[in-house]
């Protein structure tokens, strides 16, 4: 399918505005790294714990990082969820110990109780409670007011109740305890003996991840490593297939995707966790693939003789794959335009450096990998016509007719 035929457009006529804007991306980046100290690690790089609360009223992140303060030492980021009550908590605990660290769910825990709960007059929080510490607390409640059941009849009432509240549209959140008569089981008798032991907290924990310091850094040297092989592998393999200025080529425009997007996320203060490097790992291979279907029309129109200069064969061989490139990436663009609006904070920094690398890669193979071929091609024929230089014919010596001249690396030239 072509979108566009017979095109001709000065693709390399263009260069130098892509080439400039390139520059100041890839300094401004640079920059915002070298002031910022590298890049912001997410806590599967640098150990801590990220809390996923929905509040019945969301507060101010103000209030909430206050409240973590009191407890917690270190940087604390609060992440509002926009168009919702729900908040991700962050807490950064580079260098805090293994068993340290384990305390951290609690810590967090106690301290939005403490501020956000602060009468509970002893009840048990349904909000926060799993299906087998609300069956520990209603057992005896019941069991005193007349209510007889058995075991299984008290687990089967506790897990209606803990499902009811982890649906939708309640997703953790019970906000009075009332909603509870339209749960299977639930008699008047029964809510009132909840009502008595239970309050409706004004948060629920939806999630709740913890790194250790000492495994966010392996994950962060494993992460590099990746890259790193993965770039180093396909140097080879264009080399191998084409030649080794083709690879040079392509991992160059690589690195200046690379590059480039790390630098936006620098300069947007977005964090890298391993959901990005995935999305850097796929802009590699995504970026690469594109280079390579344009050098490899390259090296079939060269080997068909096709008419014109280096730099007019490589510039038809652009227009020659451009329907492709519109297809691959605006299509492959708006699914991650799509992730990014509504894909949510779990994945907007994955969908981020997709939509920052797709448009990045998609240039940087017409606009950095190929003008790159044509320098080294111009300087290889200037090299080339300067070894062909042949000295002056000696006046007055007869030998010289006969004596052959080397010249170093291109033969012999009688005289």
């Amino acid at each position: 399918m072509e979108i566009f035929k017979q095109t001709n457009f000065d693709f390399l006529g263009r260069k130098w505005p892509f080439i400039i804007l390139s520059l100041l991306l890839t300094a401004a980046g640079l920059i915002s790294l070298l002031v910022k100290g590298g890049p912001r690690y997410g806590i599967d790089f640098t150990g801590g714990a990220l809390m996923d609360v929905n509040f019945a009223k969301r507060p101010p992140a103000e209030a909430i990082r206050s409240a973590l303060h009191k407890k917690i030492p270190g940087d604390i980021s609060v992440q509002e969820v926009s168009g919702t009550q729900e908040v991700f908590i962050s807490t950064g605990l580079e260098g805090r110990s293994d068993q340290a660290l384990q305390t951290v769910r609690s810590d967090m825990l106690t301290s939005l109780n403490q501020a956000f709960n602060p009468n509970s007059t002893g009840k048990l929080d349904i909000n926060l409670s799993g299906q087998a510490t609300l069956a520990d607390r209603l057992r005896d409640p019941l069991a005193r007011a007349g209510v007889g059941l058995s075991e299984d009849q008290l687990t089967a009432l506790t897990k209606q109740i803990t499902s009811f509240r982890d649906t939708p549209p309640h997703s953790g959140l019970i906000r009075n305890l009332d909603e509870l008569s339209g749960v299977s089981g639930v008699t008047p008798k029964i809510l009132d003996v909840i009502k008595a032991e239970c309050f409706p907290g004004s948060f629920a924990i939806r999630n709740v991840e913890v790194v250790g310091p000492k495994i966010g850094s392996d994950l962060r040297q494993q992460a590099i490593n990746v890259v790193l092989i993965a770039l180093a592998a396909m140097l080879v393999y264009i080399a191998f297939r084409f030649e080794w200025i083709y690879g040079v080529a392509a991992v160059i425009a690589v690195f200046h995707d690379t590059i480039i997007t790390i630098g936006l996320f620098s300069l947007f203060n977005k964090e890298i966790d391993l959901t990005v490097i995935a999305a850097l790992l796929t802009l590699v291979g995504y970026s690469m693939n594109d280079t390579i279907v344009t050098f490899d029309r390259i090296r079939e129109n060269l080997k068909l003789h096709a008419r014109g200069s280096f730099t007019e064969i490589v510039n038809r061989s652009i227009n020659q794959t451009l329907s492709r490139t519109v297809l691959t990436s605006g299509l492959t663009f708006l699914t991650a335009i799509s992730l990014y609006l509504f894909g949510g904070p779990v994945l907007h920094g994955f969908s981020f450096a997709l939509v920052v690398g797709i448009i990045v890669g998609t240039y940087s193979s017409i606009f950095i990998a190929s003008p790159i071929l044509i320098f080294w091609q111009d300087l290889a024929e200037g090299r080339r016509g300067s070894g062909r230089k042949v000295s002056a014919r000696p006046v007055n010596v007869p030998e010289a007719r006969t004596r052959p001249v080397v010249k170093a690396g291109k033969g012999v030239v009688n005289r």
